[in-house]
């Protein structure tokens, strides 16, 4: 018997994580949204690998954008708005391309702009749910190699968010409570649009938690993690130019 792919799995992650969140919270909305999102980024997908390739064929990878846009997207948004946020997902997959692969996380660019052009609500659904998210991210984390990425990010998070909160004096486990865990484990850490090499991820991590500090400390409009990621996402490849150390 064939494995189960690691993006398979996290699609399988994410729709039991669905099913658990509506259930519990009795979200109709919640569950329409998710469903909203996948069928137009299936939709959109189709047509555009057979404009490509002369074929039909969906992606895991945009199934598990869809989902994505179904946790974040808060669901009284009106319908079009989900379907706008998957179009915008999976066209920036096809179009805006750099040594023949995406630049910007699908997801994160669908939902930006969603956000910038029609004034989105965002919810960022099951977030907090560290004792869910933290032990399956860390497995997703592990498997795609991402493990400096994450450790840049907490280590830089903490300590900026330790420090403010020791001048607000805040208890510093707080902190924890409102760390976004569904962005850390599941969107900070798309393999495709983030660096490759051991001391490129670190600093990515690092620069990831580093923007999203000032861009709350400045009280920007816009979703500071999302634009963090995006913004991040455009230096990749510079980032991957950084020399690792030769060993010995």
């Amino acid at each position: 018997m064939k494995a189960l792919s690691i993006k398979t799995k996290l699609i399988i992650f994410l729709a039991a994580f669905a099913a658990f969140l509506s259930i519990r919270d009795r979200d109709a909305a919640f569950i329409f949204s998710a469903i909203t999102a996948l069928a137009s980024a299936i939709i959109t997908d189709l047509i555009c690998s057979y404009v490509k390739n002369g074929k039909f064929s969906i992606s895991g990878s945009s199934t598990v954008s869809a989902l994505i846009i179904g946790f974040v997207l808060a669901g009284d948004n009106p319908w079009w708005i989900i379907v706008s946020a998957s179009l915008f997902a999976i066209l920036s997959k096809y179009l805006i391309r750099f040594n023949k692969k995406h630049i910007f996380n699908p997801a994160a660019f669908g939902i930006f702009l969603s956000i910038l052009f029609f004034g989105a609500n965002t919810q960022w659904k099951g977030t907090f749910l560290w004792y869910i998210l933290l032990p399956a991210g860390l497995y997703f984390t592990y498997k795609i190699r991402k493990l400096e990425l994450i450790v840049g990010y907490f280590i830089t998070a903490l300590g900026l968010f330790g420090i403010q909160a020791v001048l607000n004096k805040v208890p510093l486990i707080d902190i924890f409570g409102y760390l976004s865990y569904f962005y850390i484990f599941v969107m900070l850490i798309e393999p495709k649009t983030t660096p490759i090499k051991p001391l490129a991820k670190l600093v990515f991590g690092i620069a990831a938690a580093g923007l999203i500090f000032i861009f709350i400390q400045a009280q920007v409009k816009f979703d500071s993690e999302l634009a963090a990621l995006l913004i991040l996402n455009l230096f990749v490849p510079l980032l991957n130019r950084i020399p690792e150390r030769r060993k010995a």
